[in-house]
């Protein structure tokens, strides 16, 4: 009931069921994602790691998608956006996970 594959494909969610969600705790499963990024004298390669559910509570991820969405996008909007419908793979960068930054616009590309 918990999973972001049932979120995305059960839009009316009762009250009930939000209740039982949030019992359940967020799917945080250990994704292979990672990142290469090219750089002046070499290029820098980034891993998922799965820490990062630690620092942002809102955050939770998708196995069968390999994309990290937010949970409370899922569970509480209506709207549709890139964190209710596609997901994401950007990796934060190490100054946004040692930083303040508790939103999903951490995770935007570019950071």
């Amino acid at each position: 009931m918990n999973s972001v594959d049932f979120l995305l494909t059960n839009k009316d969610i009762t009250y009930e069921i939000r209740t039982e969600i949030k019992r359940l705790g967020r799917p945080i499963p250990d994704l292979i994602i990672s990142k290469t990024e090219v750089g002046k004298s070499r290029n820098y390669s980034r891993n998922f790691n799965s820490s990062v559910y630690d620092r942002f509570k809102w955050l939770c991820g998708c196995p069968k998608r390999n994309k990290l969405f937010c949970l409370i996008c899922l569970v509480m909007s209506g709207n549709q956006n890139a964190w209710t419908q596609e997901g994401s793979i950007v990796l934060p960068s190490k100054s946004v996970i040692l930083g303040d930054s508790l939103s999903p616009s951490a995770f935007k590309k570019g950071n």
